[in-house]
């Protein structure tokens, strides 16, 4: 029996490991809701906005290696999921996203939530299959799931109404997919060509991104032949920790002075797997051996010495033999020091003896990093609370960090984390979240409730867009309450009439016994921690301009004291009670 347009993709994206797909249902998405209705093998996921959709299904790549598959219907159903869309390209997730369209003969007319859409995600997508014969399906749909699969990016498939429900005469060009990646190694001569240039330096350093997610053992072994440290990007914090070998930590804004001068102060830099993009924190005058499997990637963050195109694993297997074995040396040892000052004043940051309220953030996130389990999931949003992550949590063991990291996107944490939970829901997933970004996407809350996913969330309550308002300070901008400041419900009565749990926190003593609360309640749980709206997050270098326009900022704000805006005498006493 022939298969119509919607089972026989069902076929290709199953060929390829996918179960579920996340989306909003609607007219043109009907034949393929029916198909997967029949089809024993799928799961539709429904959500409650297509942009937290994508970002489940971004996460669902990220953990399983696969690809995720989103969908939303015409016209504004399918411009919802760009946003999402945006952070899996910008991530490196594979995702498959599926459209309806209005009908071929109402094509052109402006008909009702008619969109142009090959024109809305040309920017997006890698590849976009039209679909606009039955006779295309098989061919068209196989190719966008192989480049989303393969090539981690996204592609989509555009399904008009009046062809959901065709049949599809052939199947000849149906054939088994291409499941896994091919490796990349380097000629031997541009190998010998990089080892050169390591063995000629005195101070050598790794910075390494998340192109070394599978060659761990492999940049350890030869940072540790190499008497060299390792700094990592924000994004490779679930690969190195503090405790493997040389990791002296991350550089970039919300790095720690070791890394920082890992990276400053040596005259050889190895850079894999990473496309950092903070050009500002990478010195000129120095010898850098870059390897990535990209090409685009070489020379675009800093002017390299020796580029290498290559998978990270091969590419360094094959240069260890190349280099010269010496001791640790003074550079290493200094940089070490600074890391273990540097996390133990993190601690006393994070010490449960520090009572003052509203209180201070980062003993929550210690708090969660201490008891969490050691293979728990981390969604993350953009803002403070992904500071308090990066310095307070630690990624030992076998946990993972999912979250917006290069799209920047507020609102990412909470769907990222429902994305993760669908994979596995009796692992444990912990959402981090700013009251800003969780706003965004509370909706969905409710469809962890509907499933069953027991995800944890914390919610940094300051009433505040606190990263943003530290950006105005830099720029020499005073407080703007109307523009930052935010009226928020209490979260942990929301979570509750959603039909999860949550427990409101304003005094230290509470935070641990939320944090256990959490952990043992079967369903979706939410910690509304209230904490101090004054936390300042400093770099690990302040830049002189910086300083000046926060100086500048402070001045204005007392200027607009004076004159009777009482929100500037607050936000100093929030910003005095919160560091001193």
């Amino acid at each position: 029996m022939k298969k119509n347009v919607c089972e026989n993709l069902l076929e290709i994206l199953a060929s390829a490991g996918v179960n579920k797909i996340f989306g909003v249902t609607g007219d043109a998405l009907n034949g393929l809701l029916e198909a997967i209705r029949k089809d024993d093998r799928f799961e539709w996921i429904g959500v409650r906005h297509e942009e937290n959709a994508a970002y489940m299904a971004y996460a669902e790549s990220e953990i399983t290696g696969g690809i995720g598959v989103c969908a939303g219907t015409v016209g504004p159903g399918a411009l919802h999921l760009i946003n999402g869309l945006y952070n899996a390209k910008r991530e490196g997730g594979g995702v498959v996203a599926i459209t309806g369209q209005v009908a071929h003969s109402e094509m052109g007319t402006g008909y009702f939530q008619e969109v142009d859409l090959s024109k809305m995600f040309s920017d997006i997508c890698s590849y976009q299959a039209i679909i606009n014969t039955p006779e295309q399906m098989p061919r068209l749909a196989e190719i966008a799931v192989q480049k989303a699969l393969i090539e981690r990016g996204v592609t989509r498939i555009e399904l008009p109404i009046d062809v959901t429900l065709a049949k599809v005469k052939s199947e000849h060009f149906m054939h088994p997919l291409v499941l896994s990646p091919s490796t990349i190694s380097p000629p031997a001569a541009a190998i010998q060509k990089a080892a050169e240039v390591i063995n000629a330096g005195k101070k050598v350093s790794f910075f390494c991104g998340v192109g070394c997610r599978d060659a761990k053992p492999e940049v350890l072994q030869l940072a540790e032949k190499l008497g060299a440290p390792i700094v990592h990007t924000l994004r490779a914090k679930d690969i190195f920790d503090y405790g493997d070998g040389s990791v002296v930590g991350l550089t970039g804004l919300i790095g720690n002075p070791a890394g920082y001068h890992a990276i400053w102060d040596c005259d050889v830099l190895i850079m894999l797997g990473t496309n950092f993009p903070y050009d500002g924190f990478i010195p000129g005058g120095i010898q850098i051996v870059q390897v990535d499997s990209k090409v685009e990637n070489i020379g675009r963050r800093a002017p390299t010495s020796v580029g290498l195109i290559g998978t990270i694993k091969e590419t360094v297997r094959a240069l260890e033999p190349q280099v010269e074995t010496r001791s640790p040396g003074k550079f290493l040892t200094e940089l070490e020091r600074m890391r273990d000052k540097w996390l133990h004043q993190m601690d006393k940051q994070a010490d449960l003896s520090r009572t003052d309220e509203p209180l201070h953030p980062q003993i929550f996130a210690k708090a969660i990093s201490d008891h969490a389990s050691d293979n728990a999931i981390f969604g993350v949003d953009v803002g403070e609370c992904i500071v308090w992550i990066a310095r307070q949590v630690r990624m030992n063991g076998h946990r993972r960090m999912l979250g917006s990291f290069n799209h920047g996107s507020l609102g990412a944490g909470l769907p990222v984390a429902i994305g993760a939970a669908s994979v596995d829901p009796k692992r444990q997933v912990w959402a981090f979240c700013g009251d800003g970004g969780f706003a965004m996407s509370m909706q969905d809350f409710v469809t962890a409730v509907r499933f069953k996913w027991p995800i944890k969330v914390i919610i940094f309550n300051n009433s505040e867009l606190g990263f943003v308002k530290m950006e105005m300070e830099v720029a020499g901008l005073p407080l703007n309450e109307e523009a930052t400041g935010l009226l928020n419900p209490n979260f942990a009565d929301f979570a509750k009439a959603c039909g999860g749990d949550g427990v409101r926190v304003e005094h230290a003593a509470d935070i641990i016994p939320a944090v256990k609360q959490a952990l043992a309640s079967d369903k979706p749980f939410i910690i509304d921690a209230i904490v101090s709206p004054g936390e300042l997050t400093m770099p690990p270098t302040v830049a002189i301009d910086e300083a000046w326009g926060f100086g500048i900022s402070k001045v204005k704000e007392a200027i607009m004291g004076i004159k009777g805006d009482h929100s500037q005498w607050q936000g100093w006493r929030d910003e005095f009670k919160a560091n001193i």
